[in-house]
C-alpha cells in the first residue's frame, strides 16, 4: 500500500509566498522561488518514487487557487485541500487543522499511510523520504518524524489519524518538535526520528541554501529548478556578501 506524501503549500503568489525573504527578495522573486521550490520537492517525491510506494500531493489552501499551480508541480503530482475545514478536536488549532485534514483526507482514500511535508526544504536528501516510506511499510503502529534545525519538523509520517499530534502545538516556534513528541508519548507510540534538515525561511537560511547550491559535494538534493532560478536572478552574490 502506497503511503501519500502531501507537500503543505500555498499557491506562489506576490506578496503572499516567502514573506520572511523579502527582502532581500522583492516580492516577484520569493513568489517565483517558491515556485521553484514547490517544483523540486515534488520532482524529489517522484525520485524517491522509483524506489519506494510514494503517491506524491501538494496540500494546498484557500479554496480556489488549483490554477495557480498549473504549470508548476512535477508531472503526477495531485491536488488535495486542506484548508482546515474538517471538523477537529477544539485542541488541534491553526495550523494544525491543515495538517490533520490532509492526514485524515489521504488515510480516508485508502493509502496505508501519510506524511505531511513542508515546503521549505529544497534540498531535502531523497534518502529520508524513502526512510519514512520505509519505517511506515513495517508492521505496528508508529510515527515518524523529520525534525528541522529551528525546532520545527519538516516531516511528519503516521499509519492512523492521531488528531493528539497536533494538539495544543505552539505553531511557528521552536518548541513544535519537542511538543509533537510530548503528544506522540502521550498516546504510547514509538516515534521515529530521520535526519535533521533546514528550512529555508529567512535571509540567512536563503545564504546557507545559495551556498549549498553552489558546492559540488553538498550532501542534499540538487534542486535543479531552484538552482536555475537564483542563477537567473543572480542570487548568488548574495552568498559572497
Amino acid at each position: 500500500m502506497s503511503c501519500a506524501i502531501a507537500v503543505m503549500a500555498k499557491a506562489p503568489q506576490a506578496g503572499r509566498s516567502k514573506t520572511r525573504l523579502i527582502p532581500p527578495l522583492s516580492p516577484q522573486e520569493a513568489a517565483g522561488i517558491s515556485a521553484a521550490f514547490l517544483r523540486d520537492i515534488t520532482e524529489n517525491l517522484r525520485l524517491a518514487a522509483e524506489e519506494v510506494p510514494v503517491a506524491p500531493f501538494v496540500a494546498y489552501a484557500p479554496a480556489g487557487g488549483e490554477e495557480l499551480f498549473e504549470g508548476i508541480l512535477a508531472p503526477g503530482t495531485g491536488l488535495l485541500l486542506a484548508d482546515g475545514s474538517l471538523e477537529v478536536p477544539a485542541t488541534v488549532s491553526g495550523f494544525g487543522g491543515c495538517l490533520l485534514h490532509a492526514v485524515v483526507e489521504l488515510l480516508g482514500r485508502g493509502y496505508g499511510s501519510v506524511c505531511v511535508l513542508n515546503s521549505d526544504s529544497p534540498t531535502l536528501p531523497t534518502k529520508y523520504l524513502k526512510r519514512a516510506v520505509e519505517l511506515l511499510e513495517a508492521p505496528g503502529d508508529r510515527v515518524v518524524m523529520g525534525p528541522a534545525e529551528d525546532g520545527g519538523y519538516y516531516l511528519l509520517g503516521m499509519k492512523r489519524a492521531h488528531a493528539h499530534l497536533f494538539a495544543d502545538i505552539a505553531w511557528s516556534t521552536a518548541d513544535v518538535a519537542a511538543q509533537t513528541r510530548a503528544r506522540a508519548a502521550e498516546l504510547g507510540l514509538p516515534m521515529v526520528e530521520l535526519g535533521a534538515w533546514y528550512d529555508v525561511d529567512d535571509a540567512e537560511a536563503l545564504a546557507r541554501l545559495l551556498s549549498d547550491l553552489s558546492a559540488p559535494d553538498a550532501l542534499g538534493y540538487a534542486a535543479p529548478s531552484t538552482a536555475a532560478f537564483i542563477a537567473e536572478l543572480g542570487l548568488h552574490v548574495l552568498s559572497e556578501a
